[in-house]
This record gives C-alpha cells, sequence and structure tokens, in this order.
C-alpha cells in the first residue's frame, strides 16, 4: 500500500504542470518538460557535489567522473518506467564503453538489500550502480520524479535532463549523446 501511494505521488509530481522547482540555471524547464524527451539546460550549470556510495559500501564523488561525459540516473526498485529504461542503459554503456559514465543511483529507502536482487535480475553489469537511500542525490539534483536522468559534461556542468523513463539507446538519443562525445559541444533536445 506504502510503495503504491509513493509511485502515485511520483507520478503526479511528474505530470502535474507547475509543481516542483526547475533544477539551477533552468528556469522556465516545467513549461517545456515532455516525459522521456531530453531538455537541455537554458544554461550549462555546475553539477552538485556529490557522494555516492555502492552495495558494498565504496563511496565515489561525482567529481571522480571529471573529464568524461556521465549519464546520471536516479531510479528505484518499486518505479516501473525505472525498470523498462534500465535495458537501455546497460546497451548505452555497453555501446560506448569507457566513453560515457553511466551511473544509475538507486532512490531505495531499503538500500543495497532492496537493490541487488534487481540488478542481477536485469542483468546489469556495465552501468554503475549506487544507492542513495536518504535521497541525497535526487535532493541534491532537485528531482521532481523517478526515473530522472541528467547529461553532465567532462567539465562536471549539467547540460540538461529527461524526466520519464527513455530509451538511451535508440537513435535519437544517441543524436543527443555522439556530438558531446564528439566534442562539437552543441546540446540539443531529443525532440528535434
Amino acid at each position: 500500500m506504502m510503495k503504491s501511494a509513493c509511485a502515485a505521488a511520483l507520478i503526479l509530481l511528474l505530470v502535474a504542470p507547475g509543481v516542483g522547482s526547475a533544477a539551477e540555471g533552468d528556469a522556465g524547464a516545467t513549461d517545456r518538460t515532455k516525459l522521456g524527451e531530453f531538455v537541455p539546460a537554458s544554461q550549462p550549470f555546475p553539477a552538485p557535489a556529490i557522494s555516492l556510495a555502492d552495495s558494498s559500501g565504496s563511496t565515489a564523488e561525482l567529481s571522480d567522473f571529471r573529464g568524461k561525459l556521465v549519464l546520471v540516473n536516479l531510479w528505484a526498485t518499486w518505479c516501473e518506467p525505472c525498470l523498462r529504461e534500465m535495458p537501455s542503459l546497460e546497451r548505452l554503456q555497453s555501446r560506448l564503453g569507457d566513453r560515457i559514465a553511466v551511473i544509475a543511483v538507486s532512490e531505495d529507502r531499503g538500500g543495497s538489500k532492496v537493490v541487488e536482487p534487481f540488478i542481477a535480475k536485469l542483468g546489469l553489469q556495465s552501468v554503475k550502480t549506487y544507492v542513495d537511500p536518504k535521497s541525497d542525490v535526487g535532493h541534491a539534483f532537485e528531482v521532481r520524479g523517478l526515473p530522472t536522468s541528467f547529461l553532465i559534461d567532462r567539465d562536471g556542468r549539467v547540460l540538461g535532463r529527461v524526466e520519464g523513463g527513455a530509451e538511451w539507446d535508440s537513435s535519437k538519443m544517441l543524436g543527443v549523446i555522439e556530438p558531446l562525445l564528439a566534442g562539437n559541444g552543441v546540446v540539443k533536445a531529443s525532440s528535434d
């Protein structure tokens, strides 16, 4: 019952126009948000300083990934759109290899004991997975619902976000990511 209520609340937050705050440097994003579409930030802005913990308790800082394009995906095991998008994140990481760091951060309150069985069931091996049972990462990024993903450039700046599930290895999303990997620096919406 509690999981259903939480899921309904998060869906409502994603669907209700004007609810929640836009990320820093991206005023007006509420009006432009389309679920599953990459929406560029009006101006790239510094990613929050966050600490990530893996299921074994080892920590990493987001800044440890500087010099690489980073996709931070916030998700939960009870979130159906999150689970549907996970295989595409795995395929994206496998396809692009060390050219990108795909980081999946679980917002499940149960931490690794809840997350590890799902990681195994989904067969995630390439995507780096972390747990955030207190939702510190979600709060730092001002996430309004799950799944939400952020694309961060080599200099640690947020280039944009996707709210809702996406097919990350689709030609539409690769059309956003591959030019950034090539270094042309032009950030475009996935709906362009």
